[in-house]
């Protein structure tokens, strides 16, 4: 098949050579010259703007769109719509929040546009693995892109899961299980790098692997990344999140279910970018107030 591909940071160029090793044309644009260059020389064709992008493919035309959630995707769609035609199909595989693409969807079908959502996770290891997809939107637009979800992920690795929303709900749902599992394994491994043993947590980690019920591919991770530094010095434990995890939570105060690992997975990245926190040190002043316990000081207290 023929897509066009909007955005060519590290997954989207990854995805589109993944695409160009499945066979397919890929006509790719981005705001970064070097970035079209790099997939051009892959086999892509280049566009230097939307409009050009557009001109390329052949009606009926289809687009993927991966680029930050946000101003960038609204803009990117509000740039392409009107160059389109009816039974064009525009595809979010970004971390769009799941509210938006209804919106999006009436939009564009008042265009005779279609319209997809589709969660994809699988990172920079996509290119090798294959991305794992979630896609939401109309069934027969789905089945006419199956060649396209089919090259991408892994086998067994797509689905069509709903109407226009589904995709992407449900791989915000499944961020926030990532940001549960992944806080048990940092808290479990500190508990091991804390321990009177002198354990080698890098094969620990690929011990656990072998048959254990906490296997994954996350631990295969951690393997890596502790064979490489053990005391995992070089890092600064500052944790972002990218929205997902905030909605993820949100969803669950909406519909009344209780999320109480991922709710405290989140606010622990939110403790991570604090430096002595004033909750904390108003925890050590309450304490030397009611018991007169120790307390360490930064500077001499005011008169």
């Amino acid at each position: 098949m023929q897509l066009g591909f909007v955005g060519l940071g590290r997954m989207g160029a990854s995805m589109v050579e993944r695409l160009l090793g499945g066979g397919h044309g890929v006509v790719a644009y981005d705001v970064s010259a070097e970035a079209r260059r790099a997939v051009a020389a892959k086999g892509a064709t280049e566009a230097t703007s939307l409009g050009q992008l557009v001109r390329s493919l052949t009606p009926p035309r289809a687009i993927w769109i991966m680029v930050p959630a946000g101003a960038p995707t609204e803009d990117t769609i509000r740039g392409l719509a009107p160059l389109l035609s009816g039974g064009d199909v525009l595809i979010d595989g970004g971390n769009s929040h799941y509210k938006d693409d209804p919106r999006r969807a009436a939009d564009l079908q008042s265009r005779g546009i279609h319209y997809v959502d589709a969660g994809t996770s699988g990172g920079i290891w996509g290119l090798k693995n294959g991305y794992c997809l979630m896609i939401g939107g109309e069934r027969a637009i789905f089945d006419r892109l199956e060649p396209i979800f089919r090259t991408l992920a892994p086998p067994d690795g797509y689905a069509y899961v709903g109407g226009h929303g589904a995709g992407h709900y449900v791989k915000m749902i499944h961020n926030g299980i990532e940001y549960g599992l992944m806080q048990a394994y940092a808290e479990g491994f500190e508990l091991l790098h804390a321990s009177e043993f002198q354990l080698d947590l890098a094969a620990i980690a690929h011990l656990w692997n072998q048959g254990s019920v906490v296997r994954s591919w996350l631990l295969e991770l951690a393997k890596q990344a502790l064979r490489a530094d053990p005391n995992l010095e070089g890092l600064k434990g500052y944790v972002e999140d990218s929205g997902e995890g905030r909605w993820t939570v949100e969803a669950a105060m909406e519909k009344n279910v209780p999320v109480p690992a991922m709710t405290l997975a989140l606010f622990t990245r939110f403790r991570s970018r604090q430096s002595d926190a004033f909750a904390e040190k108003m925890l050590a002043a309450l304490r030397h107030a009611f018991g007169g316990h120790a307390v360490k000081r930064s500077s001499p207290p005011r008169p």
